[in-house]
């Protein structure tokens, strides 16, 4: 019996398909479309576990439990883990890679994303960036993306620099802005733990010092906007759209946190809410 390094038969693949509210379909591109996107819009990307304190791990029974039991978001590592296990039970071809946010030569290996083979075709899949991809992208050089108005490119970076790899682009008012690079390194799940444990305990990792929360909100078909509140400010994104940008008020945070729907014990929203207030005297 070959060892299952990822634990990927832990998942309980109905419970997650009942959650994102995807059926289960023979694997095809229009399939991992529908899924990918599915992923991104019933999850959040936040950093508030490790914010608490309390965050329980980036084994994918803990990431599991969290997101498909209760319904929480989480960062790279989690969203990586967990849809990862998802594609390889559906039957694809899938590989998890990590890559660099910011400098290719100074920033760590602190993203984590998942390539999927499919038809000969390799496509980036990138469930948990903070304004994530809502579909799989090919990795292709100079490969781009429009979907729905959110545009996306994928560049070939340079080997002298950090080695074989790729750039994610997003289309901003002012050009195309960096998102992330990615390498070809094999992953294993010690890689994703050890991620992991710089980014939520590491007392530099900006993911220490300040809330990161972040959704893509949809009304039916159409899609609205992407929100991203951080300790001190709220985001605004619309296809097509200037960007909209303002300080958080006294009192927003509460409100966004029901309005982007983050399923938060009353005592968890509690410290929260405590835990951001203090970030932001201490600012």
């Amino acid at each position: 019996m070959t060892e299952d390094p990822w634990q990927v038969g832990l998942l309980d693949l109905d419970a997650y398909l009942a959650k994102v509210g995807v059926d289960e379909r023979p694997p095809s591109r229009e399939a991992l479309d529908e899924l990918h996107e599915a992923h991104v819009r019933t999850f959040t990307f936040d950093n508030i576990d490790v914010l608490l304190g309390t965050h329980p791990g980036v084994a994918l029974e803990d990431v599991q439990a969290k997101f498909v039991t209760r319904g929480r978001g989480g960062y790279c590592f989690e969203h990586g883990t967990l849809f990862a296990a998802v594609l390889e039970r559906l039957g694809y071809d899938v590989q998890r890679f990590l890559g660099r946010v910011g400098s290719p030569t100074r920033s760590p290996r602190t993203h984590c994303v998942v390539v999927v083979s499919l038809d000969d075709e390799r496509l980036l899949a990138d469930p948990g960036f903070g304004m994530s991809v809502l579909r799989p992208i090919p990795l292709h050089d100079g490969a781009e993306d429009d979907h729905r108005g959110w545009r996306h490119q994928v560049r070939r970076a340079d080997p002298a620099v950090a080695g074989p790899g790729w750039e994610l682009y997003r289309l901003r008012e002012s050009g195309w802005e960096f998102m992330h690079a990615t390498d070809e390194l094999p992953v294993q799940p010690v890689d994703v733990l050890m991620g992991h444990h710089y980014t939520s305990t590491f007392p530099a990792s900006h993911f220490r010092h300040g809330l990161m929360l972040t959704r893509h909100s949809a009304d039916g078909d159409m899609d609205v906007r992407h929100t991203a509140v951080s300790t001190d400010a709220v985001t605004v994104r619309r296809p097509g759209e200037p960007t909209e940008h303002h300080g958080l008020r006294d009192g927003e945070l509460e409100r966004l946190l029901d309005e982007l729907a983050v399923p938060l014990t009353s005592e968890e929203r509690t410290r929260l809410l405590d835990v951001v207030a203090g970030l932001r005297r201490s600012g």
